[in-house]
């Protein structure tokens, strides 16, 4: 069966997760990581997509990036995965798949989530117990949104250089975020868009999404009311209201 198309659509910001094929491990040592991100970086650059965040954990990756191009961020996936495999099976001397089939990710309405999200995405170290504050893990892009650490890989959205006039403005303000934690209906608002391939965003955003893709809103089934909402690769898909 053919595989559904990737939805593309350039300037929104995208929630990418990757996970370790089975939910081993794709990391394994401190190398690795490193290897992802100068890989990552050089990705980016090259295919035209802009990071903002991002969270290396043992068995997955979440990103968040915006595509300057239509297509831009499935050809970095796709480029950035594939070098990566060849990595670990060269150095490991292993054979075989590592991810778990392809990435996962959902449109994200940058007024509305883009903080929120870049926070979830921080925040995943800390609600793993590996660390008791996101600041105390090092392959995360806390270091450099939070703490001031340059980092060249995360272009910066303007969204977050309005928290403040300057940098350790902004910094001040953003690691303020961070003094509560997540609302559990906002975790589950987000985990479920990009795990299902769904746009996070409010109504009108889905509208203007599904608009942008030339579909139309799916009907609920009789007897239970739901809202549509479209699938990252294209297709139409429902969820509960």
């Amino acid at each position: 069966m053919p595989r559904r198309p990737r939805l593309n659509l350039a300037g929104l910001p995208l929630h990418i997760i990757q996970r370790g094929n089975n939910r081993h491990a794709c990391f394994y040592a401190e190398e690795d990581y490193r290897f992802y991100l100068h890989w990552l970086a050089l990705g980016a650059s090259k295919h035209g997509c802009v990071v903002h965040a991002y969270v290396l954990m043992t068995n997955h990756v979440h990103l968040l990036l915006t595509p300057e191009t239509p297509g831009a961020a499935s050809t970095l996936m796709q480029s950035l995965g594939r070098r990566y495999v060849q990595y670990v099976n060269r150095f490991y001397r292993r054979s075989g798949t590592l991810w778990e089939g392809r990435f996962r990710a959902s449109l994200v309405n940058a007024d509305e989530y883009l903080l929120t999200c870049m926070r979830y995405i921080e925040l995943n170290p800390v609600r793993a117990a590996m660390v008791g504050d996101p600041s105390s893990y090092t392959w995360s892009s806390h270091g450099h949104n939070g703490l001031g650490r340059i980092n060249d890989l995360i272009g910066e959205h303007e969204l977050y250089k309005a928290l403040g006039a300057n940098p350790a403005e902004r910094r001040a303000a953003y690691v303020q975020l961070f003094r509560s934690e997540l609302d559990p209906t906002l975790l589950t608002e987000i985990r479920g868009a990009a795990n299902g391939g769904l746009a996070l965003g409010g109504q009108r955003f889905k509208d203007e999404v599904a608009a942008a893709l030339g579909m139309k809103e799916q009907k609920g089934k009789p007897g239970r009311r739901r809202a549509g909402a479209f699938g990252f690769d294209g297709e139409q898909v429902e969820i509960e209201i």
